[in-house]
């Protein structure tokens, strides 16, 4: 081990005492142990800043000094450091380093590593906020979630807060009754009364509960379900169809058809009818304005009578009556070859009447296919007169009676010529000609058909005596011995044809768009209700059928049929690959269809639902020209099923048909004070 060498002095006695550093907190260091004859008020000046510190005295020799002794001299007072007032340092590549030749002599300024208090405080106040913000937003958005936003309300009905179920059972049980408010509806001056069912008026529920707020609220629903109020509108539905047919039904007590001039016969002398304007109602714009009172909820609603001007003029119908009279003045006498038929002036008068030409004027007009029928055999030989193809029931079993080509008049040539002869008064003879007149149904349309069993027939009954009696029986007589070709579609109204009292029909009371009225040919859905219901059991496919408004006794719940000339058909096709004979037959108190065919199920049976949703009836006074009392009837709804067995086995079942009667109003004629 070398000597040691002596311990050295430091020349600076504040070699041995560390500055503050940068991470040194503001606070005076604690400086112990300090050598002999150094005072601390060495480190005196403000707290936190350091005295200068004097230049080493490496050039100073021991004993330099005033007092020549060992200490160093006496360091200058102590001189603050310079604080920044808010300018920025120097960058330093532009003023030299701390220490560095040509730098400052002072260090840098101390930063305050802690922050000032409320830099502390408002962080952890704006997280308390957001979390008191969520709480207040979460607690009731959980308790809200799954039901309606509480405050809602639809047409002043609170639903807020319940279950969507709940709100729509709230709504139908509160609400229907609320807004099914009758419209009065304004006609000339007449007002009736229309019935929210008769307009087809319908809450949809589904679309007025979608319109709330429901499920998870977000923020803004909370506030308004907290704060506020949701008001709805109901959705109401209108049954266009249902409303066309009460409009129909308001139609026919107001309507006053213009009534064209013309001239019939009373026996053999000319009845005048002039001509006379009418008014009609506005079907289109009846329909949109009753709707729109009943989706605005109005009580009145203002209908438009339209003017309908007769196309014949008064000068048009005295020239008819003067021709007229020169028609029946004498007999016409028809001729071919030296055969002679005589039409007297009452056959002349029963079947010529004056019609409009559509330009102002009237024109004749000879039924002469019905003229004939009392002279034609004075004409031709009844043995050869065509006959159309047609089955009888003889013995319980259908048998072909062939068609036949024949010879006979031709009505409509002689139809010309009488009508162009009648205003003469000298030569009243017509010579008429016979042509082949071929038969309308051949022999090849209707054989090999496979009409040779009764595969359905239904029945049903009416009260004797009523007008409506003779127009079902001259329905069925027309109908009698029609047969539809397979794949054909029937139609009644075509078949048939309009209602009129050329046809044989009279004015009876029927019900359109929920009214009674009488219109020519009243009834007949009674004749339609028994043909479909052959049809029905026949198996074959239904292709139209308009129910009643109106539930009937007399008729099969879910199975009857509504028939009016053109609006209302019933139509069915013969889906079978066999011919249809259908047969009619008719009493003072019943009418029965029977149709012919190839059985092809064993058995056809409705299956009828019970009777569900019932609704009670009303009961109203009526003073109107030609009230017609009626019995008031309960509404309901029902499903009927159309199954399909061979073989002692179901083999197919049509779609369930579903039908809802409305509840018919009982209605009390003052002027009688009779009840239906």
């Amino acid at each position: 081990m070398g000597n040691p060498k002596p311990i050295q002095s430091p020349t600076d006695p504040f070699a041995s005492v560390p500055l503050p550093s940068s991470g040194t907190t503001s606070r005076r260091p604690r400086i112990e142990g300090l050598p002999p004859g150094v005072s601390r008020d060495i480190f005196g000046g403000p707290e936190g800043q350091q005295p200068s510190r004097p230049a080493p005295a490496s050039t100073a020799a021991p004993g330099d000094g005033p007092s020549g002794g060992a200490l160093p001299p006496v360091a200058p007072p102590a001189q603050p450091w310079p604080v920044s007032q808010g300018k920025p340092e120097p960058s330093a590549s532009r003023a030299p380093a701390f220490g560095a030749p040509g730098g400052s002599a002072r260090p840098p300024a101390f930063v305050d590593p802690e922050p000032p208090r409320r830099r502390r405080v408002l962080p952890g106040l704006a997280v308390l906020l957001v979390v008191l913000a969520l709480f207040a937003y979460l607690v009731p958005a959980v308790m809200m979630s799954g039901s309606v936003l509480r405050g809602t309300r639809v047409a002043g009905i609170d639903i807020g807060g319940l279950t969507v179920t709940q709100a729509a059972d709230k709504l139908r049980a509160e609400l229907v009754t609320k807004i099914n408010k009758p419209v009065t509806v304004e006609i000339a001056g007449r007002k009736e009364t229309i019935q929210a069912d008769e307009a087809g008026l319908e809450l949809d529920v589904v679309a007025t509960i979608g319109e709330a707020r429901s499920g998870f609220p977000g923020p803004l629903d909370v506030w308004q379900g907290l704060t506020g109020t949701t008001e709805l509108q109901p959705k109401l539905t209108i049954d266009t169809s249902q409303l066309v047919r009460t409009v129909e039904g308001l139609a026919k007590g107001h309507d006053k058809e213009p009534r064209e001039g013309g001239v019939a016969f009373d026996g053999l002398r000319p009845v005048v009818t002039e001509p006379e304007d009418g008014v009609l109602l506005d079907r289109e714009d009846a329909v949109r304005r009753i709707g729109d009172a009943f989706l605005a909820s109005r009580d009145t609603a203002v209908l438009t009578l339209r003017p309908a001007k007769a196309e014949t003029t008064p000068e048009a119908v005295a020239k008819a009556k003067a021709e007229a009279q020169r028609a029946v003045s004498a007999p016409i006498t028809l001729a071919i070859g030296a055969k002679r038929a005589t039409l007297p002036p009452a056959t002349i008068a029963a079947h010529l009447s004056f019609v409009t030409d559509g330009k102002g004027g009237l024109v004749p007009r000879f039924d002469a296919e019905a003229a004939l029928a009392a002279v034609e055999r004075d004409l031709v030989d009844e043995s050869q007169a065509p006959r159309d193809a047609t089955y009888q029931i003889v013995g319980g079993k259908p048998e072909l009676l062939p068609a036949r080509t024949g010879r006979g008049v031709d009505d409509r040539r002689l139809a010309r010529d009488v009508a162009r002869v009648i205003g003469k008064q000298d030569s009243r003879i017509v010579p008429v000609k016979l042509a082949v007149v071929r038969p309308e149904v051949a022999t090849a349309e209707v054989s090999n058909l496979g009409i040779k069993e009764n595969v359905a027939e239904f029945t049903t009954t009416f009260e004797c005596c009523q007008p409506r009696a003779v127009n079902i029986q001259r329905m069925a007589a027309q109908l009698d011995g029609h047969v539809v070709k397979p794949g054909e579609t029937f139609s009644l109204n075509d078949t048939v044809g309009e209602r009129t009292r050329e046809t044989g029909y009279v004015e009876a009371g029927q019900i359109v768009g929920g009214r009674m009225v009488n219109i020519i040919g009243g009834g007949v859905s009674q004749f339609a209700t028994t043909l479909h219901n052959a049809a029905y059991f026949g198996g074959f496919e239904e292709v139209e059928r308009t129910p009643m408004d109106y539930y009937a006794a007399r008729y099969p719940a879910g199975r009857d049929a509504a028939l009016l000339y053109p609006d209302r058909d019933l139509k069915w096709r013969n889906d079978s690959e066999y011919g249809v004979l259908i047969k009619t037959a008719s009493t003072g108190t019943s009418v029965t269809v029977r149709l012919w065919s190839t059985r092809r199920y064993d058995k056809i049976q409705a299956v009828e639902s019970e009777r569900r949703a019932p609704t009670t009836f009303r009961r109203t006074t009526s003073s109107a020209p030609g009230c017609v009392p009626t019995v008031g009837t309960p509404g309901f709804t029902i499903d009927v099923t159309r199954v399909f067995f061979k073989d002692g086995e179901e083999v197919k079942r049509d779609e369930k048909q579903t039908t809802k009667y409305r509840p018919q109003a009982q209605v009390i004629c003052a002027s009688t004070n009779a009840t239906g």
